[in-house]
């Protein structure tokens, strides 16, 4: 029976309802995240049309002022198009605004071939690589002295994996702090914060990928407190890429690295 005691159609049935533990206090953004899944899975394939709103309002025993907000919500993501007559599209892939977090964990999600992921590490590879390369220009006593004893502790926190990657944030935001670049930097802290908890990025955190992650900052380290910005640079874009290559799976083919 529905919410409002009618058996439900065949429409309806076609559609499963959501796999909820308890009813979500958000409704439209649990509603949301739930077609977003759905569609990034390809169960609403790219230029197939969404079930009906009265359908969507079975199916989830909501109002159609909860479904039509979660609409909303997907057109802004880029999921979605409303056509007058030919209901709600699915739209292709290159139009989903993969920076957001919802798109980005559902497609990170799906992706076994570990693709997406690549792209992320070689956009982070190439901001953070200039942000190293500004570091090192501008950098002061303070700061060098204030990354020197980043990597001493790090040295320390080998053995504890979840502490020594804390750290390890805290280095490279030092470094694109110190670069000056809010955009940048805001860009690479967003992308990680979306994928830092998922076990698909993280790969591998025992001791010896900590110590050989340090020395990476060491080298890095190194390169800015001697105002080498080509060096750091360098020094930085090798990190980003063998860090990558030894958490990550062998699923695919981590050719998009390769420059």
């Amino acid at each position: 029976m529905t919410a409002s005691g009618q058996q439900p159609s065949a429409a309806v049935s076609a559609l499963a309802a959501p796999n909820w533990a308890r009813r979500p206090a958000n409704l439209a953004r649990a509603i949301t995240t739930e077609l977003v899944e759905r569609i990034v899975r390809g169960d609403h394939p790219s230029g197939t049309s969404l079930p009906p709103e009265p359908v969507l309002c079975e199916t989830f025993s909501v109002s159609r002022t909860v479904i039509r907000e979660a609409m909303k919500v997907l057109q802004e993501k880029g999921l979605v198009q409303v056509r007058q007559g030919a209901g709600t599209l699915v739209t292709p892939p290159s139009m989903w605004n993969v920076l957001d977090e919802l798109v980005l964990g559902a497609v990170v999600a799906e992706d076994e071939t570990l693709g997406v992921l690549d792209d992320l590490v070689v956009t982070r590879r190439l901001l953070e690589s200039d942000m190293a390369l500004v570091a090192a220009r501008t950098a002061g006593q303070d700061t060098v002295d204030e990354l020197r004893a980043l990597v001493d502790l790090m040295d320390q926190l080998v053995d504890d994996p979840i502490a020594y990657r804390e750290q390890d944030r805290v280095f490279h935001d030092t470094i694109m702090r110190t670069s000056g670049n809010r955009i940048a930097r805001g860009v690479v802290r967003a992308l990680e914060s979306q994928v830092v908890n998922t076990a698909s990025y993280m790969g591998r955190t025992d001791r010896d990928l900590c110590v050989a992650s340090n020395r990476g900052h060491r080298r890095i380290c190194e390169r800015i407190a001697a105002h080498d910005p080509d060096g750091a640079a360098a020094a930085m874009f090798a990190h980003i890429t063998e860090a990558w290559l030894v958490r990550r799976s062998d699923a695919g083919d981590p050719e998009r690295l390769e420059r």
